[in-house]
């Protein structure tokens, strides 16, 4: 019999309460009006996208939501993708779109992630979606800055006052995660590559956000002891016999002897992100009837 070790923070169980609420709520929404469908779209095939597609398939079914799967030709131009999204933005069947990555070199994501309308970015990575996060309205937020938040939210710790580390500063998940954390009252501090020592600042933090791309990065001397470690990276190594893993950005076994909680990967963040899709969902389809789009 296998024990379970209550240091590592399920990501599942979070996943599968918030999808549960979720599909109270598509319940309640749907006997009045109806609900659009949840579009993923892919601008050629990719693999590592094909498992985030599976993923959403399944919690947009358990959640009551139509889902429908587009994997766009590699070749089609920027123009051209950026005309079916609009396109997409006109039609009231769409409740709204998931643009997967990555996308080919030729096109340009940040530009087309604009293409979507905030209303129906479902990823909260429409730049409107992103600064809305600056005025505190946190309804449409990035889905992995939002699952991270939500985790540690899910350890039972106040973010009032919290005092918040969060290493890595992209426009995906560090920079929206930390407005998102001020926003909920946390005090956050940000470290990046030019950060002298981002020992110095983790080992004070009550909770810890790493998402650098660099496995095992935050081992057990940067964290101070009790603390909260939410682990965002996905990296692929390769072990002395020659299998693939998938670790994060956080050495969970020597971290876990220091900190309170920590988020494995798998089964951390990602599972939660997932559900953000689905909340997401049926937030955009309320700020699309009071705005007046749906009958």
């Amino acid at each position: 019999m296998t024990v379970k070790d209550h240091r590592l923070l399920d990501g599942r169980a979070v996943r599968d309460r918030i999808l549960q609420d979720v599909f109270q709520r598509v319940q309640e929404a749907s006997a009045t009006h109806t609900i659009g469908r949840l579009v993923s779209v892919s601008i050629g095939a990719h693999k590592a996208a094909a498992v985030y597609v599976r993923g959403q398939t399944s919690a947009a079914k358990k959640v009551g939501l139509r889902f429908e799967e587009q994997i766009w030709p590699a070749t089609l131009t920027q123009e051209q993708c950026k005309a079916r999204l609009v396109a997409m933005n006109d039609d009231r069947d769409v409740l709204g779109v998931i643009l997967q990555r990555p996308v080919p070199p030729h096109i340009h994501g940040r530009s087309l992630a604009s293409a979507i309308h905030p209303f129906k970015d479902l990823e909260g990575m429409n730049p409107a979606s992103i600064g809305d996060i600056v005025y505190n309205d946190l309804t449409l937020a990035p889905c992995t800055a939002a699952a991270s938040v939500e985790l540690i939210k899910a350890t039972g710790l106040t973010l009032h006052g919290l005092e918040v580390v969060m290493v890595g500063h992209s426009e995906i998940v560090g920079k929206p995660a930390a407005f998102m954390l001020m926003a909920e009252g946390a005090t956050v501090t940000v470290c990046h590559h030019l950060t002298r020592s981002v020992a110095a600042h983790s080992r004070r933090a009550d909770a810890v956000l790493v998402a650098v791309g660099k496995p095992k990065f935050l081992n057990a001397d940067m964290v101070k002891p009790g603390a909260a470690v939410i682990d965002i990276g996905i990296n692929q190594v390769t072990d002395p016999n020659g299998e693939t893993l998938i670790v994060g950005d956080v050495d969970t076994d020597s971290v876990k002897e220091v900190a309170s909680w920590v988020t494995p990967v798998p089964g951390g963040v990602g599972p939660v992100t997932v559900a953000m899709f689905m909340r997401n969902a049926i937030t955009a389809h309320r700020k699309q009837l009071d705005a007046g789009w749906l009958r």
